[in-house]
């Protein structure tokens, strides 16, 4: 029936067995169309050309059988849609989303890309673009991500899903904003999320987009049905149409009576199978009669269901607006839209009619006057102008209008009647026409009747008669036509084919002067094809025809160009999928008699005899002489491999409409379940190794089926099981098993970013149920953990082969250190992202075993331990370069509960120890050393002193620290002396001592050394050297002050120093910053001999400071003495006194003379007053210039009371006066 070679199938399968079927195979009738699309074997030398023949041949016969097979099956398949009494579409299934291709990932980087180039009008903030910087690096650009892609697993709902998952982590670690919710955050960047993922794609396309992937989804009509297996067996819509037809599905009493028989066979079968013991191969014996009686419950049970159905009267099919490509999906209410009516299909034609002239007119006198008329039947009458008879011609036109495809047009020739009796003009002739749109344009000379009594026997008239065709004429003309519905008679009509609408037209066939067509069909879901010549039927020599379910009407054209311009005009009016290709002279030969047809077209019409018998034999085969489990095993496989390449993301999960036809085809046609969820698992295995994602749940489910029924069970009430069955099961069971540990090994590849969601827990789930030896004993959970210890032992290594191999390290021992260390930082960044991405999207699939997930990841970080020790061991001595590269790897194990102090862990640490004591050796040496050359070339200036001259200065050396401490240049003032500048007024060696011990300090605490014996060794350390260092500052200092001082004079010139002012402000410095550099941790248990080690390096640095102001108010206090001395020798009671006092009085006649002693104590008040400044200006800390001020106030206060006792009492109380220091 239908010839194999016409089969467009899409999918490739692989090679099976055919089933047996006891029909006669179809006789092709094209076999050069079979072999075109194949590629020939190439030509042997030793290959003689018949046996090339032979196996072409062959080659065919085998096509030609298998698309006979798929014929059959689909027969089957359309009996179980039409007349579903088992099984109904399910509603409870989950929806599937629209999978991703490669076009919309690559259009996807595009448009991140873009926003990151902020090409994108979207507003966002740094947060949300390093969000999605991270997102575009590490997930849109892997090729995990790629691979998921091209395994059809993967939906806009994963991307957005991983999305979601990683800014939620970054939102939980960002601090808390008043007046903004976490929750308000994720919404937005969500939202803008959506906006970058759709670009520029229209809203309202996107939304019907989605609710046609919606629809599609769920309930299917039994025309939806049939056109989706259609498409999966690669079955034409004219070839359904035909067995539809014949198969009369659309008459309910027939599709019962084929179950009744049907069921009755089955009955006879499994007597048949009692009687002659040709029972299966069962596990064992005593199964037989077991056999037999599920044979016969299952058929009583079908009868129940068939009783259950009601009575129903047959039906026709109802006329429905046609489903187009874009609306197909969306027919799924009831088709209850009525038929058109006649009225509906009016046409209105305009007529031309231009007559030019009368030839033989001979019996008229020349003079004589003559005219014509015309006019269309139902219509108005038209006149010409009047011209003499021996020159009749006019050239005049008339236009009409009607609206009759076959009109009458009547014209007439008179002359004028001169008699006096004679009421009308005499008619000389006329001629009728019946004008067709398809007619001559261009004029013609018609014969005319003429009356009785006329000589003019051979009158002529010439004239044109246009006849316009309206734009919702397609087509029209003469047909021969027979159907079912209409034109019931074979015999010659006037057809018109009418376009109603956009998707509705219409056959309609005419009567000469009718508006309305006598008959009417319209064309929406047939389809039409050149025929040969039917027998029976006379009249008509080109034939074809119109199938649709349920009709089938044959028409027949005179000639071959009408008939190629109908089916072209009817095949662009059914908008059908298969285009008609129209016989060459040889087919039209051959239908006569000829050879056999080498290039026919494909059509049921165009069969011959034998080939009608094996169309017959298929329709009318009987379904219990085939094997249905050989025939499901295929219609699952091509609706499996359908499933799989449509558009959706189904790993593995047939739509509803596809559970629904294969239920009913298992229940109504005696497929045991076992052996249906056994092809299904070999099927999705077959898919699974071609990397094709399936869902691991799916796959349980089948298998625990199967398990079921092998251990007897009785899933499905079947207790016999063959051996096949168990056969297969104990295959099914190994290859599953393989490939589980093939996924649990590459489950970074398999289920990429932790999608499907859930997949690799059901994974480990399924194998758990894989290894049970029977349904009751569960297998050992200590076997199980070592499994997948052992699995997971191979993906540390795959993981981490994959890894180097994407970061292209380069292992040769030829490059140099520091390049070898940049690719190690790189790669232990990578395996920090691995590890990380593991505990986020895998770590909960393996929390029954969270100890064989820690070895993972410590043997993956062995493998990298192997490259890390190598760069480390080529880097030159004392090299701090590798620092960075220990605070990447300890900053992320030290977070991790499960890797912190773990092997890595360790052996990282036993490998910096060393490094970390001799970094802080050289340092404590660099400062000390550092403190021994600065204060013995220390002069004392401050550092704001220093910063405004620092070009012309030279800096202090600092060594060369990594990570965070900042480098000194030579030109410009250091980062660090910015804030320091504000605060005090230091020396520059006191600074850089304070900053060394603080920048060692902060390094070793960034460290965050995870071993607390050694963190807590290293903290005591820092902070014993920071008291040192801080002793030897204060002694150092202490020593150049007093140094200073003894060299400073005693008289009224002293004037306190800046170096001075800077020795109390390095003091002070010292003061403040051995709180932060020399006291513990307050979360260490601190012993009570660093209490007092602390202690004394506090009292220490106090007494310093007060021994230096004692000396320092000595110095003062000794200038004031000096001046008391001075004023002793005013006093009135002294000769020296007298004799000044006589100077004075005797100068003080002729200038003006101060008083003896005013002088000096002017002095003094000098001296006095500048100090304070200098100290005020000078010392940072007010509280200890105050301490300063106290005690030269109280000190000297003395010394002036008792000088005022002995001396002149208003020199010392001028002095006493102003000695006051308080400010």
């Amino acid at each position: 029936m239908l010839d194999p070679s016409s089969s467009e199938s899409e999918e490739e399968l692989p090679p099976e067995e055919n089933p047996s079927i006891k029909v006669k195979p179809v006789k092709i009738s094209n076999p050069e169309k079979v072999t075109s699309d194949k590629r020939k074997p190439p030509d042997s030398p030793g290959l003689a050309p018949a046996d090339d023949d032979k196996s072409e041949q062959e080659r065919i016969q085998k096509e030609e059988a298998d698309r006979k097979i798929k014929l059959q099956i689909y027969v089957f398949v359309l009996r179980c849609i039409a007349y579903p009494f088992n099984a109904k579409q399910p509603t409870d299934m989950a929806r599937r989303q629209q999978k991703l291709n490669k076009q919309q990932l690559q259009a996807i980087k595009e448009r991140f890309h873009a926003f990151l180039r902020g090409e994108t009008q979207i507003v966002a903030d740094e947060a949300f673009c390093n969000a999605i910087r991270s997102y575009y690096e590490g997930f849109l650009k892997s090729e995990r991500v790629a691979r998921m892609v091209q395994g059809g697993g993967c939906s806009a709902n994963d991307f957005r899903e991983v999305f979601k998952k990683n800014i939620e982590r970054r939102v939980r670690s960002l601090p808390e904003i008043d007046g903004l919710s976490k929750e308000t955050v994720l919404s937005s960047w969500i939202t803008k999320y959506d906006a970058i993922y759709r670009g520029d794609e229209d809203m309202r396309r996107h939304s019907h987009r989605s609710h046609l992937s919606a629809v599609s989804e769920l309930i299917l009509s039994k025309e939806q049905l049939y056109e989706m297996f259609q498409q999966i067996l690669g079955i034409k819509k004219f070839e359904h149409q035909l067995l539809y037809n014949a198969c009369q599905l659309d008459n309910v009493d027939e599709q019962a009576a084929q179950i009744r028989r049907e069921l009755d066979g089955r009955l006879q079968l499994a007597e048949k199978i009692t009687r002659e013991r040709r029972y299966p191969k069962f596990v064992s014996g005593d199964m037989e009669a077991l056999y037999t009686e599920e044979l016969r419950a299952s058929v009583n049970l079908l009868m129940a269901n068939l009783e259950s159905q009601p009575v129903a009267k047959d039906f026709k099919p109802k006329i429905k607006p046609k489903l187009t490509p874009m609306n197909s999906f969306l027919d799924m209410g009831e088709e209850g839209d009525l038929p058109l009516s006649k009225s509906d299909v009016v046409l209105s034609f305009t007529l031309e009619i231009v007559i030019m002239e009368v030839q033989g007119l001979k019996s008229m006198a020349p003079n004589k006057i003559v005219y014509c008329t015309m006019e269309v039947e139902g219509g108005e009458k038209l006149q010409t102008d009047q011209a003499e008879a021996s020159r009749p011609q006019w050239g005049t036109q008339g236009d009409f209008t009607t609206t009759h495809p076959l009109p009458v047009v009547k014209v007439k020739l008179f002359t004028e009647s001169t008699g006096v009796l004679a009421l009308e003009d005499k008619e000389l002739g006329r001629v009728l026409l019946n004008p067709t749109t398809n007619g001559p344009k261009a004029a013609e000379l018609h014969k005319m009747v003429v009356p009785k009594s006329s000589q003019d026997s051979e009158l002529k008239i010439k004239l044109a008669v246009r006849m316009d065709k309206p734009p919702n004429m397609k087509h029209s003309g003469y047909l021969y036509a027979l159907g079912q519905r209409v034109w019931k008679r074979w015999k010659r009509r006037y057809f018109v084919l009418v376009q109603v609408s956009q998707y509705t037209f219409a056959m309609c066939s005419y009567r000469e002067k009718k508006s309305e067509p006598q008959e009417l069909m319209q064309l929406e879901g047939y389809t039409v094809d050149y025929s040969d010549p039917q027998p029976g039927l006379q009249g008509g020599r080109m034939f074809f025809s119109a199938v649709k379910e349920g009709d089938q009407v044959v028409f027949a054209s005179d000639d071959e160009q009408d008939r190629v311009l109908w089916v072209q005009a009817m095949y662009r009016a059914t908008g059908q999928s298969y285009k008609p290709v129209a016989p060459t002279q040889n087919q039209r030969q051959n239908c006569r008699g000829g050879g056999p047809q080498r290039d026919a077209p494909v059509s049921l019409l165009s069969l011959e005899r034998t080939q009608r018998q094996g169309v017959e034999e298929l329709i009318s085969a009987d379904p219990c002489r085939f094997d249905h489990a050989s025939l499901f095993r295929l219609l699952q496989r091509h609706t499996l491999t359908h499933r799989m390449n449509d558009s959706f993301s189904c790993l593995g999960w047939f739509s509803p409409g596809q559970v629904f036809v294969l239920d009913e085809y298992c229940a109504r046609y005696g497929v045991r379940g076992c052996h249906r969820h056994l092809c299904y698992l070999r099927d999705l295995l077959e898919f699974m190794e071609k990397d094709m994602m399936v869902d691991p749940t799916l796959l349980h489910y089948s298998y625990a089926f199967c398990a079921s029924h092998v251990n007897g069970n009785k899933p499905d009430g079947m207790g016999t099981v063959t051996q096949e069955e168990k056969e297969q099961f104990e295959e099914i069971r190994g290859r599953l098993r393989t490939l589980l540990e093939n996924q649990i090994v590459h489950f970074r590849y398999c289920f990429p970013f932790g999608r499907p969601e859930g997949a690799l827990k059901a994974t480990l789930s399924l194998l758990e149920r894989v290894l049970m030896k029977d349904i009751n004993t569960p297998f050992p959970q200590d076997e199980m953990r070592k499994l997948v210890q052992k699995c997971l032992e191979k993906a540390a290594f795959v993981n981490y082969s994959q890894l180097t191999d994407y970061a292209q390290i380069e292992a040769t021992s030829q490059a140099a250190p520091a390049k070898r260390l940049e690719e190690t930082m790189r790669l232990g960044e990578l395996c920090m992202d691995v590890l990380q991405q593991n505990d986020e999207h895998h770590s909960e699939a393996f929390a029954w075993w969270p100890e064989v997930m820690t070895e993972h990841a410590e043997i993956f970080l062995s493998l990298y331990t192997v490259d890390m020790d190598a760069t480390l061991h080529v880097q030159p001595p004392d090299s701090w370069d590798s620092f960075p590269l220990f605070q990447l790897l300890n900053n992320f194990l030290r977070t991790d509960h499960y890797l912190c102090n773990g092997t890595f862990h360790k052996h990282l640490q036993e490998h910096f120890i060393p490094m970390v004591v001799r970094y802080i050796d050289l340092m404590e040496s660099s400062i000390a050393q550092s403190i021994h050359r600065g204060f013995e070339q220390e002069t004392w200036q401050s550092v704001k002193t220093i910063t405004n001259n620092l070009p012309s200065v030279p800096l202090p050396k600092v060594p060369s620290l990594p990570l965070s401490l900042p480098q000194m240049p030579s030109f410009t003032p250091p980062s660090w002396m910015g804030p320091l500048c504000e605060n005090t007024n230091g020396s520059s060696t006191s600074e850089d001592l304070f900053w060394k011990l603080d920048a060692l300090q902060i390094f070793v605490m960034d460290l965050h050394w995870p071993e607390p014996e050694f963190a807590k060794h290293l903290e005591q350390r820092l902070k014993l050297m920071a008291s040192d260092m801080v002793e030897a500052c204060v002694k150092r200092t202490k020593a150049a002050f007093h140094s200073k001082m003894q060299k400073a004079s005693k008289s009224t010139d002293f004037r306190v120093s800046l170096s001075v002012c800077t020795m109390f402000n390095v003091l002070m410095d010292a003061k403040r910053q051995c709180s932060k550099l020399c006291v513990l941790d307050q979360g260490q248990e601190i012993d009570q001999q660093w209490q007092q080690y602390h202690s004394k390096i506090d009292v220490l640095i106090d007494e310093a400071i007060k021994e230096m102001i004692s000396t320092l108010v000595s110095k003062f206090v000794a200038v004031l003495d000096g001046i008391l001395s001075k004023l002793s020798r005013y006093d009135e009671g002294t000769l020296f006194s007298s004799i000044l006092s006589f100077t004075v009085k005797a100068a003080a006649k002729y200038v003006d003379v101060p008083t003896p002693g005013t002088d000096v104590a002017d002095t003094y008040i000098t001296f006095v007053r500048q100090n304070q400044d200098i100290l005020r200006d000078h010392v940072n800390e007010e509280v200890y210039t105050e301490k300063v001020f106290d005690q030269w106030y109280s000190t000297p206060i003395k010394a002036v009371c008792v000088c005022m006792c002995e001396y002149d009492f208003f020199c010392v109380c001028v002095c006493s006066q102003q000695c006051t220091p308080l400010p």
